[in-house]
């Protein structure tokens, strides 16, 4: 358990079992059903954003390289940060997003818990509202404080991460080898598959890979200033007034013409 080297040390399983996994804690992946779970995580996402305590590093070894591509895909999401505009920071520095299926509440940016780095943090596949306090707000008093994004700000939004991570200047497409072993620090690096990593084995080749997800080391709640709670219950009526809120499996659909699962 090479994983439990790192963060929290602790293996965290939260995920379904395919009976070809080796045990528990594994998560097996693959482009052909009998071989491992089909078809996760396609859009940009950071892994356990159901948690409060999102897991610190997540560990992938492939199993049998496809021969004709089946990539991860990374991205620095502090250099993501980085390329946003000053404008861009300042507004998303006062959102936060609700997982769709939990209700937790995590910092649209965050400073990294060890380089203090400020980081952009949004999962494409499993969001129900964004939360946004009013421009020169420094404390939360009153939900008057803060308002739902619109469903046309959400797609905006949704379309601007995704192509902000797709920059190629801090993006990475890893092209697995044989014997191949990663850990990505969960709340530095974003990651989805490629298309070619979910294209039938008869096309691409038959692709198998082991996930591993350790415990999170801290609880990643929104800041103070937005005086909420780490979790909102979202399948129940919307406290905020107008605006999308989605309680529910893949959250809001930015996108009607891609693939999503998580």
């Amino acid at each position: 358990h090479a994983s439990e080297l790192f963060g929290g040390q602790k293996i965290h399983s939260t995920h379904g079992v395919h009976p070809k996994a080796p045990n528990k804690h594994v998560f097996r992946l693959s482009n052909h059903q009998e071989h491992g779970i089909l078809g996760v995580g396609p859009q940009w996402h950071n892994d356990g954003s159901f948690e409060r305590a999102v897991f610190s590093h997540v560990g992938y070894h492939i199993i049998r390289v496809p021969e004709h591509g089946g990539a991860t895909t990374f991205c620095h999401q502090g250099a993501a940060f980085d390329a946003l505009s000053e404008e861009e920071q300042e507004v998303w520095m006062r959102r936060v997003s609700i997982n769709s299926n939990s209700g937790i509440v995590h910092p649209l940016v965050h400073p990294h818990p060890i380089s203090g780095r400020k980081s952009v943090y949004l999962h494409l596949g499993m969001t129900g509202a964004v939360l946004e306090m009013r421009k020169g707000c420094e404390q939360v008093e009153e939900l008057k404080d803060l308002r739902l994004l619109e469903a046309s700000e959400m797609t905006a939004l949704f379309n601007r991460y995704n192509d902000l991570l797709n920059a190629e200047a801090y993006s990475k497409n890893h092209h697995y080898e044989e014997g191949d072993c990663i850990i990505i620090d969960n709340l530095a690096i974003a990651h989805r598959a490629s298309k070619e990593a979910h294209a039938s084995a008869d096309k691409q080749g038959l692709r198998i890979l082991h996930r591993t997800t350790v415990k999170g080391m801290i609880d990643f709640d929104p800041p103070e200033k937005f005086g909420l709670p780490p979790q909102i219950d979202i399948q129940s009526k919307n406290p905020f007034g107008s605006g999308v809120f989605i309680g529910g499996g893949l959250g809001f659909r930015w996108d009607p013409s891609i693939r999503m699962q998580n």
